[in-house]
């Protein structure tokens, strides 16, 4: 389980495409504590590291994370999301986020909102029903919290730390991102409203 916390800014250093597809992605975090085997969310996708060399690890990713992802499209150079699995006691500064993309979502809209800055987001068919103004999403690993969602989109604010510490703020209109819904609202939903999770 993640937070939706990002705590590093890494970047694709390789891909090698075989069988699989592997990742390699430079990070400012200590290696030394990542063991092989361990989970890291990339751009809000849990991923396994399979390999470590100096200040990189690599990730091996099947053709089904791919095709469902924006990981399909990722080059060299472009900049990912970190974060390590959450810890018992340690803070949870976001929300519950699993690491298991909903949908790949694209931006309709950037603009300037007092120091913020506000984008809309196009929202997957079957996914309104399991989001909440002023509830959670995780966007490319981020925790945000929604201003509105109507059926074919959702809106947020971006604050400069999060512009500045984060992909999000290279973001443009038609850019992808990974969206995962709340999985506390996913639970919800099947208990009172069952029909949702027959279209989602």
């Amino acid at each position: 389980m993640f937070t939706g916390i990002i705590t590093d800014l890494g970047k694709v250093k390789s891909v090698a495409a075989a069988a699989s597809t592997c990742f390699e992605i430079t990070t400012a975090y200590d290696l030394a504590t990542v063991a092989i085997g361990a989970s890291i969310a990339c751009a809000g996708v849990c991923l396994t590291v399979v390999e470590k060399s100096g200040h990189s690890f690599t990730v091996d990713v099947s053709n089904e994370t791919l095709a469902h992802t924006t990981l399909g499209a990722w080059q060299v150079g472009r900049p990912i999301n970190l974060e390590r699995p959450l810890r018992a006691g340690d803070e949870l500064g976001g929300h519950i986020v699993s690491g298991h993309v909903d949908a790949v979502s694209y931006v309709i809209d950037r603009k300037p909102d007092g120091a913020s800055v506000r984008f809309t987001f196009a929202l997957p068919d079957g996914l309104a029903g399991f989001i909440a103004p002023k509830g959670s999403i995780t966007v490319d690993g981020v925790s945000l919290t929604v201003n509105e969602v109507e059926e074919g989109y959702f809106g947020v604010n971006l604050i400069p730390h999060t512009l500045e510490v984060t992909s999000l703020g290279d973001l443009q209109a038609g850019s992808a991102v990974n969206i995962e819904i709340d999985v506390v609202a996913r639970y919800l939903a099947r208990l009172v409203r069952p029909e949702l999770m027959r279209s989602a």
